[in-house]
């Protein structure tokens, strides 16, 4: 092993470790955080309590193994980076362990909730829940924040003259590893293998890391003693830190602005992005190329200058953090992707060079100091989200938000010297009058998407912007800028088909997904007692603002609207329902849309289905896979399974029971209806009687198998094989693009030849 592992410099071995620690790190972030989602809900106050834990895992780590690093160097025989290599592997264990915790801790986490009687939405739930998740998340993202301070004291150790800036070095490795984390399971992994077998493959590469660094920690068990700590310099001259208390405070504030700035940017591009998984790992990704960029650019800045000469970089910051409302206005005719990359990149570029610089700063290779200044740079990013989403987009907007994050950065930060413009006075204030008046542009010039709109109503919560519009086709509900339904019969459909199926009168319903309300409206007009499930608390305020009887609507005895995950609503309710009626947002390959089409969550709706009861889902347009896995899923689930082409004819309707769905004619299930539900049925056409409305959908059955055959191979859509929403190696049909590309290859050789340009030019 030694005459493998001689030749490659420590350094570079601590490179490599680095990479893949970062990689692995990122990959179970996300991960887990989907696994939490399913066990959890898709709440944002789940996901913020989820990404707060473990980022506070890694402050933690950081901060107390800094400190522990510290009391040890003085003793010759422990061995940092033997200790560095067990870490990695105690990481390694929690790709098999936090899938397992996670559906034991929603299972205590459901007794408590029925012992306790506690209702839905109870701060009681989430407090269970938040003890839970410190309980699973704590100890291994505390040991992802010891890797810093552990790696840095075994460098300070054996490569000591490489220690003064070795949290920079360690942390472009790191980033460099984010990227390919944070790419490689929306685009490779979990397609081909879901999320379980995803996470073993990082516990591999954590297995990989932690034995070649046993063995090289066994390769220099003999390792001398440094001196005491008192007598150790902390920091060589040049990274002297004469107001340490500061550099902390920017540190906290590079962390605060940079993850609030990356929920707003997240609502800014979801327009033009999407709300595919791929599209939130791009934004992703590109953050953290930027970071990358930034970061590595510092390393070769800092061997020619002074810290004190980045004082003009905080003031580009605060510029470059309102650049993205200018990437955003729609009226640029620019890809989704150069809209991120050119909105975003200068920003994460320059917090990139500022966060390493300032940990070098205070530490000066110190594994202590290092620990304190990334746990200070923790804490900004854990309270900087939080701030973003609750506080500042419900009340300024994306654009507001941006101008208020960014003030401080101008204001509060370092003040720029006069040297950072050659020592003229002059050019510092000619700079902060062009910095002014960019400013005055970007508050007033730029155009945002609900700017295009003339007639419509806008609500903005913690989660969402909400707009409800006219547009050339009529009303249109839009969340974060993706259209999601319009006024049509199908949404009626959705409500009126399960009822008029049912072989005794309906007791009640459930909707799950409010959209314009359409549904809950054709549910209420069958005058049974009606609950919905909506996540997002500002969509039932348009409600309104696509049908006139809005508030009376909502103001019956018989409506209960709950704000709440669909599947997590499921979970807790003790009630059970005649008719559940499913239409998850589009498209299906949206982020999180499977967990509302997966055999799991059909185990749980049959739970909560009286004796006879249907479920109704709603399946929109998506590829041949996506419609079988769907299917299949049913299939698997409900011994009697139907399925009808929508009146308009795209779509499917999927009615599912527990119970045989008999052949009914269109006039038995017409007659069933109460006069209340006729006039709803036929409101909107396009035909005048109900029975005619009935008889276009019933005519349009499709058998089950038909479906299921589109794609035999594929699987029953599930929670851990989320086929709708990674599939990007099944459209992209790489096998055909090899060849096109091979025959393209072979056909420039053949051009070539009889050119007589000579092989290989």
């Amino acid at each position: 092993i030694q005459d493998i592992l001689l030749p490659m410099s420590r350094m570079r071995w601590f490179f490599f470790f680095f990479f893949f620690s970062g990689l692995c790190s990122l990959m179970y972030e996300v991960i887990w955080l989907r696994l939490g989602m399913a066990q959890f809900g898709v709440t944002t106050a789940l996901i913020s309590l989820f990404l707060s834990i473990f980022l506070a895992g890694l402050g933690l780590g950081s901060w107390g193994f800094g400190k522990l690093a510290r009391r040890l160097e003085s003793h010759p025989k422990i061995s940092f980076l033997r200790g560095y290599a067990l870490a990695e592997l105690f990481i390694g264990i929690s790709a098999i362990i936090v899938p397992a915790e996670l559906l034991w801790a929603r299972r205590a986490v459901d007794n408590i909730g029925n012992g306790a009687g506690l209702g839905i939405g109870a701060a009681g739930y989430y407090l269970a829940a938040g003890l839970w998740l410190s309980l699973i998340l704590l100890p291994w993202s505390t040991a992802m924040g010891a890797t810093f301070p552990l790696a840095m004291a075994a460098i300070r150790r054996s490569v000591p003259h490489a220690s003064q800036r070795s949290f920079s070095f360690l942390y472009v490795a790191n980033v460099l590893g984010a990227i390919l984390g944070a790419l490689l399971p929306a685009f490779v992994l979990v397609e081909l293998l879901g999320f379980r077998a995803s996470l073993r493959v990082g516990m591999i590469f954590n297995f990989l890391i932690a034995a070649i660094a046993l063995a090289l920690g066994f390769q220099t068990s003999a390792e001398a003693a440094l001196p005491e700590p008192a007598t150790m310099p902390v920091s060589a001259p040049t990274l002297a830190d004469p107001r340490p208390r500061r550099t902390l405070a920017l540190l906290f504030l590079v962390g605060f602005v940079s993850l609030a700035m990356e929920v707003v940017w997240i609502r800014q591009f979801t327009p033009y992005m999407g709300t595919a998984v791929w599209a939130f790992a791009t934004i992703l990704a590109v953050y953290l190329a930027g970071t990358f960029a930034g970061s590595r650019y510092y390393r070769s800045w800092a061997n020619r200058h002074d810290h004190s000469q980045a004082a003009l970089v905080w003031a580009l910051l605060g510029i470059a953090g309102l650049w993205p409302i200018f990437m955003a206005d729609p009226r640029l005719p620019l890809f989704a992707f150069f809209r991120i990359a050119l909105g975003i990149t200068a920003f994460t570029g320059l917090a990139g060079f500022l966060t390493p610089m300032l940990v070098d700063r205070y530490s000066g290779g110190d594994p202590e100091r290092a620990g304190t200044a990334y746990a200070a740079n923790v804490v900004g990013c854990i309270l900087g989200p939080l701030f973003s989403g609750f506080l500042l987009l419900p009340r300024l907007g994306e654009r507001g938000s941006l101008l208020l994050l960014c003030l401080p950065l101008f204001l509060f930060v370092v003040p720029l010297r006069e040297s950072a413009f050659g020592g003229s006075r002059r050019k510092l204030f000619r700079f902060y009058a062009e910095a002014t008046a960019f400013l005055l542009a970007v508050s007033f010039l730029p155009a945002s998407f609900e700017d295009k709109f003339r007639v419509k109503m806008v609500r903005r919560d913690y989660a969402a912007t909400v707009v409800a519009a006219n547009v050339s086709f009529g009303k249109q509900l839009f969340v974060n800028g993706v259209g999601i339904t319009k006024l049509t019969p199908i949404t009626k459909m959705m409500a009126h088909l399960p009822l008029a199926f049912m072989q005794r009168p309906p007791q009640n319903g459930l909707v799950i997904c409010f959209g314009m309300g359409t549904t809950y409206r054709s549910m209420l007009s069958w005058g049974i007692p009606s609950t919905v499930a909506e996540l997002l608390p500002s969509v039932p305020q348009t409600f309104t603002f696509f049908h006139p009887d809005g508030d009376r609507v909502l103001a019956s005895p018989l409506s209960h609207v709950v704000i709440d995950d669909g599947r997590l609503f499921l979970e807790r309710t003790a009630q059970q329902f005649d008719v559940i009626t499913v239409d998850p947002p589009p498209p299906v390959e949206a982020a999180g849309s499977s967990l509302l089409y997966s055999r799991d969550f059909y185990t749980l709706v049959k739970k909560r289905l009286r004796p006879g009861g249907i479920l109704q889902q709603w399946y929109a347009v998506g590829d041949r896979t996506d419609i079988s896995a769907v299917a299949r899923a049913l299939k698997e689930s409900f011994p009697y399974v139907r399925t009808f082409i929508s009146i308009e004819g795209w779509g499917v309707h999927f009615l599912a029971s527990m119970s045989p769905i008999p052949e009914t004619s269109s006039a038995a299930l017409s007659q069933r209806m109460p006069a209340t539900a006729v006039n709803d049925l036929v409101e909107w056409g396009p035909f005048r009687t109900p029975r005619d409305q009935f008889e276009s959908v019933i005519r349009s059955e499709v058998p089950l198998n038909v479906w299921m055959g589109f794609d035999p191979n594929a699987p029953a859509l599930a929670d851990d094989a989320p086929v709708n929403e990674y599939y990007l190696l099944r459209t992209w049909k790489p096998t055909e693009a090899l060849a096109r590309s091979f025959n393209a290859r072979r056909l420039r050789r053949e051009q070539y030849a009889m050119a007589g340009v000579p092989r290989g030019e």
